[in-house]
């Protein structure tokens, strides 16, 4: 495996705070299963791993309202209804609660501070990509947006245009609603069709602010899209747009929930194609932005077959030492979850066996993905001066 010592890997087991309790599915231990995985195939041989700080008051409301976080704060220890989007189902109030999601946003932002200062071309923090968290509410399991401080703080720090990419299987919403009137910022989420999922926002339609119009960019997807839709939806729009917008910087958020397996959702998505994705991003950044990629995690809500494997895929791809599908998964780590799940069914490689071929958009036969591949095409790419029927752009 080739070494590359200009990738940063954020990681602290203190990120295992932020814990929803109970039978909630945002349970952390897909993330201790991850580290341990990467660990056992040698993924993080040499490694230095960053603990973070935790994020103060004063960068977490570069996007939440200081009301908000005083919330946030009292609520472990408060005996009314502190509002806001916590104390719900989704958004639970749990001790140490400001504590656990202003270190979480800590480790995104020295994900973002390595690349800012020169140190790492490429930075990746797991326990980030918070995404729904609004300026003054929680919502869909997540406090506060790190994802959208880290990028408010790149825009202060050298950085005056940046690409995210969101392909969690839930519409990116609280970020494209921070950004959504600064044309410095391109959103693109990939995501379940919003009539079939919660938020129920992401629709094609909502292009930006009047001053950033084409800057925020939508791709729903129908219930049960595969590997093969879904990467042909994503290369017929986000390379050009990416291309089109020059970033300095590609911030993502690599949620797992796409796939098959996932509870709380309806696509079809393979470990296989995860990994092909990710390295799709990668080539974005190397051919768009210098090389400068900024990765955080997700949803994913399979904590034992799949959200291990495929980030674990995701930390090898930063890495430049991806792991082939056919890779075995290790034996002392299936035995570790045995002992925390003694039925579990779990795999035996480190891919599922599924084809990730696809068809590119633009000539050859129509596809039902086409539908969606055009609709965006026609509403965006004008704004981006790019021909929306040529597939050369």
């Amino acid at each position: 495996m080739g070494d590359r010592v200009d990738a940063a890997v954020v990681w602290d087991p203190a990120l295992l705070g932020y814990d929803l309790g109970g039978d909630h599915p945002f349970n952390p231990i897909r993330l201790e299963l991850t580290m341990r995985l990467a660990g056992a195939l040698g993924v993080l041989d040499g490694v230095d791993l960053i603990a973070p700080e935790p994020a103060d008051d004063s960068e977490i409301s570069r996007v939440h309202r200081p009301d908000y976080v005083a919330a946030v704060r009292e609520a472990p220890m408060a005996s009314w209804d502190v509002g806001h989007g916590l104390g719900t189902s989704d958004n639970p109030v749990f001790d140490q609660m400001h504590a656990a999601s202003a270190l979480v946003v800590g480790g995104t932002l020295a994900a973002a501070k390595r690349i800012a200062e020169g140190s790492a071309d490429r930075a990746i923090s797991l326990a980030g990509g918070l995404h729904h968290a609004m300026p003054d509410r929680a919502a869909g399991f997540c406090v506060y947006n790190d994802c959208a401080v880290a990028i408010s703080w790149l825009l202060d720090n050298g950085f005056d245009r940046i690409a995210y990419l969101d392909v969690d299987v839930h519409h990116g919403d609280g970020v494209q609603a921070v950004f959504y009137d600064d044309p410095r910022v391109l959103t693109i989420s990939l995501h379940q069709h919003p009539a079939t999922l919660w938020p129920g926002t992401g629709a094609v339609s909502e292009l930006g602010g009047p001053g950033a119009q084409g800057t925020s960019v939508n791709i729903p997807l129908a219930p049960g899209t595969r590997d093969s839709a879904w990467l042909r939806a994503f290369h017929a729009t986000v390379p050009s747009l990416v291309a089109a917008f020059r970033p300095q910087v590609l911030v993502t958020q690599c949620g797992v929930d796409t796939h098959v397996e996932d509870p709380l959702a309806d696509l079809a998505l393979s470990v296989d194609g995860h990994r092909r994705i990710y390295q799709a991003v990668r080539e974005l950044a190397e051919r768009h932005t210098g090389g400068k990629w900024l990765v955080t995690g997700g949803g994913g809500y399979e904590l034992l077959r799949v959200v291990p494997r495929s980030w674990t895929h995701l930390l090898a791809t930063v890495l430049d030492r991806d792991i082939p599908v056919e890779r075995s998964v290790p034996v002392e780590w299936a035995a570790g979850v045995r002992k925390i799940a003694p039925n579990a069914v779990l795999p035996s490689v480190m891919g599922d066996g599924a084809d990730v071929t696809f068809e590119p958009w633009g000539g050859g036969r129509d596809q039902p993905v086409d539908t969606v591949i055009r609709d965006v095409r026609g509403a965006i790419f004008p704004l981006h001066g790019l021909d929306p029927d040529d597939p050369r752009d």
